[in-house]
């Protein structure tokens, strides 16, 4: 009698435990509610609930009970008020354009900084161009005659895309030799213009083919084209110290100096702007960032002795 009795009470806790769990479950989160913006469903709490059960709640004892309703608790609880996992970011940062890198190939393992203006989207073949050939003082008188004209293409077009045609302008201006560019007739200028490849406008050919010429005059009276430009920068590059890109000038004194003379000696489309581009290029100026990896390179080679032939 006493054993039934005893039954009958251990019955009765736990169906007043049941129905405690009942009663505040419904209050935190109505159970017959599916849709849910927390990522556990109704379904996986009570798989959570019951995982370490026999049969259901009723079997288990009151501390159990208090264990599992704090878990419950935890698991519905609304995701303002729940904090996010952390989760680690295992790519790399991409890095601001201002702060690309690239990566050194005389160690293969050291990283160098380019200037602002060479961004991550940046086309491989005008980074090469700063890498290799932007800021390394020229001497010698095609190259220079050739970026005195791809900087006058630059009124059309960016340097990207003067370096992509960059072999078929070589190609059609006999390479840029301008004993043989001044020889050019009418035809050849037709020829030149109407391909489609080059993209030029005949005006733009005719261009070439008249600097050509006072290029031939200025070797007779400077005994070269190079002697003529390096004359007005003293035989040494000037050297700057820009740190950011709004410092470096689209135009400078020496270059409307030098446009100046150019236009008087008969020369076309050589304005300040252009010109400078061609100084920069030339490396007749050192406009590299300080904080390019190019700078220091290009400064030693502009501190070297003129070693023009």
């Amino acid at each position: 009698m006493n054993k039934n009795a005893s039954n009958s009470k251990e019955k009765e806790k736990h169906n007043c435990a049941a129905n405690f769990l009942a009663k505040h479950m419904k209050k935190v989160y109505p159970i017959g509610l599916y849709k849910t913006r927390s990522s556990l469903s109704l379904s996986s709490l009570s798989l959570s609930l019951s995982q370490n059960s026999n049969d259901s709640f009723l079997t288990d004892s009151s501390s159990q009970l208090d264990q599992k309703i704090a878990l419950a608790l935890r698991l519905i609880s609304s995701p303002e008020r729940r904090e996010a996992p952390v989760v680690k970011n295992l790519q790399k940062p991409i890095m601001n354009p201002s702060e690309s890198v690239c990566k050194d190939a005389s160690d293969g393992e050291g990283y160098c900084r380019r200037c602002n203006w060479i961004t991550q989207n940046s086309d491989n073949i005008y980074v090469q161009f700063h890498d290799e050939c932007w800021g390394v003082p020229v001497y010698d008188d095609r190259q220079l005659f050739e970026l005195l004209a791809l900087s006058g293409m630059l009124m059309d077009f960016n340097w990207t895309e003067i370096l992509r045609r960059k072999e078929l302008f070589r190609e059609a201006f006999a390479g840029f030799d301008a004993n043989n560019v001044a020889k050019m007739g009418e035809k050849e200028i037709i020829d030149i213009a109407s391909d489609k490849a080059l993209m030029l406008a005949e005006c733009r050919v005719r261009c070439i083919v008249d600097n050509a010429k006072c290029i031939v005059k200025i070797v007779k009276e400077f005994g070269s084209f190079s002697s003529y430009m390096w004359t007005y920068v003293s035989y040494k590059p000037i050297i700057n110290r820009y740190k950011y890109p709004r410092n470096v000038p689209l135009r400078s004194p020496k270059a409307e100096a030098i446009s100046k003379d150019l236009l008087k000696r008969g020369f076309r489309f050589v304005g300040p702007v252009i010109v400078h581009s061609f100084m920069q290029a030339a490396g007749l100026t050192i406009d590299h960032l300080v904080d390019c990896f190019r700078y220091s390179e290009c400064v030693n080679l502009a501190e070297r002795p003129w070693r023009h032939v």
